[in-house]
Order: structure tokens, then sequence, then C-alpha cells
């Protein structure tokens, strides 16, 4: 009986390492889109979840700091099969990723093509992918005026003071002021999301969660450990970051660009390559990790990224059904959701714009880009592409 029991656990496993697996080779163009694609296998195609759970499930990870389709993933992993379910689901879906991007930041140590005229036109990539970001959000997290004050404000402190801390003080006042602005914003959603994880295993990862998130900036500053300073600034920017991975990358340039970790090219490279592999855009710590501290520095940095993801989805999960029912919390929480289109679009300024168009040229391929994206709706990876190619041509006339 027991041996049956294993072999049912290992074969559950397997199934969900294929079908995650099969999700990050093909689940292409952000978050949002991975959630499509969720729905659709885990959901529609394979029953492992219903809608009414799936919904709950992704009305967590859009609550929780850290990226969105990830956390869900990791979810379903562990209501199908446990912590270790999660384990793998997270694996199967983050791995391909990893890997692409790995090896192209050891390329760009190897080749020395840092000044090369294709990963300038992967640079100027990244201006209409977040310029698309940052529209769509405008959209959702700001549609009324108070909300678009936050996010003015949010845009103004971190233009003008760029430092880690201001973040995290513009969303902490933002959630504050989120919650006396929006006094009359009520929850009457009754639903319960079903999961097998006990109470006792959340309180522990939530723990674990807060005592890194303290002793690590401590342990970094009292030791000459470059590892340790690593994986607590990525640790910090998988803690913090609310609203998927275009966010992170405001987090992680003021971490690592101004203290010469890594330089601007370089950096805005490698986020310009990561919207061309499938899977989350979290996987950029990878890259980052590599280019600054070789495949270990990778390695390092993914897991530490990633980690505050699994121990907030893990600790959250059974107390979600009561928590996302108090309205304190959601005025918070649209608070929050406007600060961050408001670091998003300092982001886009530096170093995203000042650090890419140069020349009229290169803003004729930005407007190329931009319309090819959101006007008619090319796939990301023949934006980079296309801006590769563009980068290249321009450099040798």
């Amino acid at each position: 009986m027991n041996s049956n029991h294993k072999n049912n656990k290992l074969s559950l496993l397997l199934e969900i390492l294929i079908v995650s697996t099969k999700l990050g080779l093909t689940s292409f163009g952000g978050p949002i889109a991975h959630l499509g694609y969720f729905r659709a296998e885990y959901v529609k195609r394979k029953k492992w979840i219903d809608d009414q759970n799936y919904a709950d499930l992704v009305a967590l990870s859009q609550f929780l700091p850290g990226p969105a389709s990830s956390q869900v993933g990791i979810g379903i992993g562990v209501i199908r099969a446990g912590v270790l379910g999660g384990i793998v689901s997270f694996i199967g879906f983050t791995l391909p990723s990893v890997i692409v991007l790995v090896l192209f930041a050891l390329l760009l140590q190897d080749l020395d093509i840092k000044n090369s005229g294709w990963i300038h036109g992967l640079k100027l990539v990244a201006v209409p992918i977040v310029a698309q970001a940052i529209l769509g959000m405008v959209k959702n997290l700001t549609p009324d005026l108070k909300r678009k004050a936050l996010a003015l404000f949010a845009m103004i402190a971190t233009l003008i003071w760029q430092t880690t801390f201001t973040q995290i003080a513009v969303i902490s006042i933002s959630s504050i002021c989120g919650f006396f602005l929006y006094q009359d914003n009520e929850n009457s959603d009754k639903t319960t999301l079903v999961t097998n994880i006990s109470k006792k295993v959340s309180i522990i990862c939530l723990a674990i969660f807060f005592i890194l998130l303290v002793l690590l900036p401590l342990i970094s500053s009292f030791t000459a450990s470059k590892w340790i300073s690593i994986f607590d600034s990525f640790y910090r920017a998988g803690s913090m970051v609310f609203g998927g991975g275009h966010v992170v990358l405001p987090l992680l340039e003021r971490e690592f660009v101004p203290t010469g970790w890594i330089n601007k090219e370089t950096f805005l490279a490698g986020y310009g390559v990561t919207q061309a592999v499938p899977g989350p855009l979290f996987t950029f710590a990878s890259y980052l990790g590599t280019a600054m501290l070789g495949w270990r520095g990778g390695l390092i940095a993914t897991i530490a990224i990633f980690l505050p993801a699994f121990l907030l989805i893990i600790g959250t999960l059974p107390f979600w059904s009561s928590m996302r029912r108090s309205s304190k919390l959601r005025r918070a929480l649209l608070g929050v959701n406007a600060a961050v289109v408001g670091i998003l679009i300092s982001a886009f300024f530096n170093p995203i714009w000042i650090s890419s168009v140069f020349s009229i040229a290169d803003f004729l391929i930005v407007a190329m880009l931009f319309s090819m994206l959101v006007i008619m709706k090319l796939p990301p990876w023949v934006i980079v592409l296309v801006g590769a190619i563009s980068g290249e041509i321009i450099s040798r006339i």
C-alpha cells in the first residue's frame, strides 16, 4: 500500500513536471498571457482546478509581491501534490528561460560583444516593451484621479531620489493613502480557496520570509561576502516588487548599476533578451547573476529572487479566503498598485530611455517596434529579433 502510494506520488509529480515544462517552453508574452495559458492547460484541459479556485489563486498572486504567474503555477502544484508539487511546477515553468539567459550572459562575457550594434538593438527593444506595460497598467491600476495622483507622486519621488529605500518608502506611503482614500471600497466576494497546506506549515513559511527579509541586509552589512550581498539584493527584490516582472527592472537597476556590479549597457541588453524567451520575466535575475558572478551567480540569483514567492504563496494559501474579505487590505493594495505605475514610468525614463535612445535613427526604430507590438500585436520574440537586426544595420551605416 505504501509502495503504491509512493508510485502514485512519483507519477503525479512527473505529470506536473511535464505539463509545467511544456508551459515553460511555450508561454510567451508576459504574466497576463501566462495566466491565459495556465487557465487553458490547468483548468480546461487537465481539470486540476476549477474556475472559481483558479480565479481565487490569481487574486492571491496579484495581492502578493513577486512574480504573479510563477506564484499561480506554484500554487497549482501545491494544491495538486503539496509543497513538492509546487517545487516541481516551478522548476518546469522556469528552467527553460533560466538556461537560455545564463547561456546568453556567458556568451556576452566570452565574446566581449557588449558594444555590438545588435546589443544596442536589444536595449531599444526594452523601450516599447515597457511602454506597452505602462499603458496597460495605467488603464487597469490608475482609473481615477486619486490613483493617478499617487502614481505621479511615486514617479516624481523615484526620479528625484534614486535609492532602493525611496521605492520602499513610496510603496508604504501609497498603501497608507489608499487605506484612507478608499473608505467605501468593500468586497462582497465569499469564495473559498481549497488547499491541503496546514496552517502550521504556512506560519513557518511566513516566519522564514520575514526573518530573511530582516536578517539578510544585516548579515550583508557586517560581512564582506559578495555572495551574501547578491542573495540579499535579489531576495529583497523578490519580496518587494508589486505588479509583475516589468516592475522588478527599476529595483534591480538601483541595486546593481550605481554600485558598479554591472553596467547599464549589459543590464538593458539582458532585459531585451528576457522578452524573447518564454516563462517568467523574473528570470532576468538569472542573466544578471551570471553576468556578475558566472553561472553560480546565476543560480544564486534565481533561487534568491523566487524564494519569497514560494514562502509567501505557501504561507498565505490557507488564510487567503479570509484575508481577501478584509476591506482594509484591499484599500491599501489600491494605493500600492498606483505607486507601482509611477515607479515603472520613472524606470522608463531612467535608465531605459536615456540609456538607449541617442539619435533620430534610434527613435525611429523604437517607434517601429512599438507599432509592431501594440498596433500589429506581433509576439515579443519577433520584436526582439527585429530590434537586434535593426540595431546591427544602423551600426553599419
